[in-house]
């Protein structure tokens, strides 16, 4: 029997909200059981009850806000809105709706003063001296990315809650992650989700349309959208990763679907350069024990009660 693709919702104006490519649809009623589960047993093992989690106003946190949400309480979240002055005023408006709608707790967080401060701002020097005042905005968004996770585990602290990631799969694969920013969490609900599979989980939760629809983007600096910076559309990039990553074709094999062999290198390209983004730090392996190598043991053990 074949399966029946799920449809894609339509929007107000009688369009499809996204593309959904066919071979990348999921059983989204499998998914959030699986993911539930999952959030809950982190949050067991880890020995925490409650999430902190950072909300940008994009899809990815939203659906991930969402999703703990579902599976231990809206009570249980705390999100956190970490707006730069560069950032657009519309995300803090989608952040905000997607908190009105869950009922959970959060707050504001400005960080530019501690990015100004590093850098400067207006011809006055930061912690960086001079030069940091010719900083470029991707430098600069790096470290804002970093700052926002700083505050992120210092509410963890204050909050009693453990961080939660909001990365998806392809960022991840392809290495649109800040490392030690936005990629850093305990935990990462929508990691094994490509991004059309995010736009369809996200549909189905309940996420608004709004935050689904608009162009997804990392906030680093004004105007900037993912898309366009990085040159392709996130259903192309999400099938050529799915069909080289999950389904092992080798480039002949996807050059024959039809996808370009510039393209198709370029791919390979970031995949293999973010690999070490993707992996814990290598350690030079001296005794016959070495922890995250072969001292390997769950979250929760005897003895490791949180007081």
């Amino acid at each position: 029997m074949t399966r029946a693709l799920p449809a894609v919702p339509l929007g107000e104006d009688g369009q499809p909200l996204f593309v959904l490519p066919d071979e990348l649809a999921i059983d989204t009623d499998v998914a959030r059981r699986v993911i539930a589960d999952f959030i809950r047993s982190q949050l067991r093992q880890a020995g925490f009850e409650r999430v902190v989690l950072g909300l940008s106003g994009g899809i990815d946190s939203g659906l991930v806000a969402h999703l703990v949400a579902d599976a231990i309480g809206p009570e249980r979240l705390h999100c956190v809105l970490m707006p730069h002055r560069t950032s657009s005023p519309a995300s803090r408006a989608d952040a905000e709706t997607v908190v009105a709608g869950l009922g959970c707790s959060s707050e504001i967080v400005e960080i530019s003063p501690m990015v100004d401060g590093f850098f400067g701002f207006d011809a006055r020097p930061g912690a960086a001296g001079p030069e940091g005042l010719e900083a470029t905005p991707l430098r600069r968004g790096n470290f804002g990315a970093r700052m926002r996770m700083s505050v992120l585990y210092d509410r963890s602290v204050t909050w009693g809650g453990l961080v939660v990631g909001t990365g998806n799969k392809t960022e991840s694969l392809i290495g649109y992650t800040t490392l030690y920013g936005d990629s850093a969490s305990a935990f990462n609900p929508i990691g094994d989700l490509y991004k059309s599979q995010v736009r369809q989980l996200a549909a189905a939760m309940g996420v608004p349309d709004g935050v689904i629809t608009k162009a997804p983007s990392a906030d680093l600096w004004p105007g900037q959208t993912d898309e366009e910076e990085a040159g392709f559309s996130y259903p192309e990039l999400d099938r050529l990763l799915y069909w080289r990553i999950d389904r092992r074709r080798n480039v002949d094999e996807l050059a024959a679907m039809g996808f370009e062999i510039a393209f198709i290198a370029r791919v390979e390209r970031l995949v293999a350069a973010s690999e070490f983004k993707r992996q814990m730090p290598p350690v030079a392996k001296l005794g016959p024990r070495t922890a995250g190598v072969d001292y390997l043991y769950p979250r929760r053990r005897p003895g490791s009660a949180r007081t």
